[in-house]
């Protein structure tokens, strides 16, 4: 499990300042006490496994744990020990407590739900070294103790008031959290056979033959026989069982996948090491045949990060200024993906520099048509709004704040783009600031077709056959009609 965290501290403008205070060793008698509670939250275990390393399966993973002698996910035993250390730190003694020992039995787990009392008594006081021993005793919810223990410290000999410090907001992510479902959802589908165009590097190859390990696709490798072979030998990848077609270079090689599409030995189609330029011209043009009536058009699916479900942006690869009717197929073919996925009335938003139509800006009118269109059912299977800032079609608070009135504002799906250089900005930025994940495919041909670069993550690579195989197994042909043609 690889988790990502981010933090930033929490604003305390306005708030009334707080203050941690200790006691001295003079004016502490035995007998003393002090106690915190805390209940523990599944946030708290991953938090804890990332910072000291622990990732023991009976702290991290439910379904190990199910089979484990307690049966459920529990914390790990220092969690507790932790709570132990707080109340030292800032109650008792407080600021200036030196810890010198601790010794501690583990009575009972304590499982997610669980809300423990931390009790710290003074049982003797060492007026040699400054020194006090403290008897440690953590029940649960149920008076059952948990932990018990002695500590002993050096308690400070000087007065210390200090301002509670704003602890930073930490937020976890799993990686490719929501791209297992895409995994889990694919399980019941057959490989799709893909036509890999050009794999002439160690990665391209490596990537084609992980999904096919993975159930995703079945490889057909079309490029120079024999430096494909030298590759693979060279990165110890075994191509024994692999179909290759030879091809003399990257354009006989993109020729020969559409043979292979229009033979029906393809599927799909995957980009290897070709350019994307370079790769996408021979497939645009009219006399490849791969062409349908739908503009085709690259939708990016994305697991972001403080994002609670796949956003999907629409197009940063491809159409580099669509006019209005390329736009009603480029929603359109992201709507099909979504309902792919499960979406079932995907929610979409147009997006623009503002939030009002207004003339000087082109892409405010482009979104209101488009909004109109959908009402009209001219383009159909979702609820569609703009125009809408970015920050206002995936952030609820920042929507209410400007009063934006919408079904879809705080809580997109899909996000649709002015043109490629927006749609590139968007996506890089998720990617490189906030660390999303980018599958990605390109719809409205007569077959998925994705592209993937050096700098795709293995996740990604494998969360775009999976797409693929989605779109391939699930996919009604009959809707990849014109939004254009029905408009003829």
């Amino acid at each position: 499990m690889e988790m990502l965290g981010y933090w930033h501290p929490s604003p305390c403008y306005g708030h009334i300042m707080q203050y941690i205070e200790n006691k001295t060793f003079a004016e502490i008698a035995v007998g003393d006490s002090a106690e915190l509670q805390r209940t523990l939250t599944a946030e708290d275990i991953d938090l804890f496994a990332v910072m000291s390393g622990d990732v023991n399966p009976a702290h991290v993973d439910e379904e190990y744990a199910k089979s484990d002698m307690f049966h459920e996910v529990i914390a790990h035993g220092m969690w507790g020990g932790a709570l132990i250390s707080a109340v030292l730190g800032t109650e008792l003694p407080g600021p200036g407590t030196i810890y010198l020992k601790q010794t501690l039995r583990f009575r009972k787990p304590v499982g997610i739900g669980d809300t423990i009392k931390v009790l710290l008594s003074v049982t003797e006081k060492l007026s040699s070294k400054n020194r006090l021993v403290f008897s440690c005793h953590c029940t649960n919810q149920h008076d059952e103790m948990v932990i018990e223990g002695v500590a002993e410290v050096v308690a400070p000999t000087e007065k210390v008031r200090r301002p509670r410090m704003q602890l930073p907001e930490v937020l976890l992510h799993e990686r490719g959290a929501r791209y297992r479902e895409l995994f889990t959802a694919t399980e019941s589908f057959a490989p799709v056979a893909s036509a890999v165009v050009y794999p002439c590097d160690a990665l391209s190859l490596q990537g084609a033959l992980e999904a096919r390990q993975q159930g995703l696709i079945e490889p057909l490798l079309i490029g120079p026989d024999q430096l494909l072979r030298t590759i693979s030998e060279e990165a110890g990848l075994d191509l024994s069982d692999i179909r290759i077609i030879n091809a003399a270079h990257g354009l006989d090689a993109t020729r020969r996948a559409l043979q292979a599409v229009h033979q029906g030995d393809a599927q799909a189609i995957i980009k290897g090491s070709l350019p994307t330029d370079k790769f996408m011209a021979e497939l645009v043009k009219e006399e490849s045949g791969l062409r349908t009536d739908r503009l085709m058009s690259h939708i990016f699916v994305m697991d972001v990060p403080h994002y609670a479900k796949l956003l999907l942006i629409t197009d940063a690869e491809i159409n580099i200024a669509p006019t209005l009717h390329h736009k009603a197929d480029i929603v359109q073919n992201a709507i099909d993906l979504a309902h792919v996925l499960g979406i079932v009335q995907p929610k979409v938003a147009i997006l623009s520099a503002v939030e009002e139509v207004n003339p000087k800006i082109p892409s405010t009118v482009d979104a209101a048509a488009l909004c109109k269109m959908a009402d009209r059912g001219q383009i159909t299977g979702a609820l569609v709004d703009g125009p809408l800032g970015f920050d206002n079609a995936i952030s609820k608070m920042a929507a209410d704040a400007e009063a934006i009135r919408s079904d879809i504002a705080g809580d997109a799906d899909i996000v649709v783009a002015p043109d490629l250089e927006a749609g590139a900005m968007v996506a890089k930025q998720l990617i490189y600031l906030a660390s999303a994940e980018a599958a990605g495919i390109i719809l409205g041909a007569r077959v998925p077709i994705m592209l993937t670069s050096r700098s795709n993550s293995r996740l990604a690579k494998l969360a775009s056959c999976a797409l693929a195989q989605l779109y391939v197994n699930q996919h009604q042909p009959m809707r990849a009609i014109s939004t254009a043609a029905r408009l003829a």
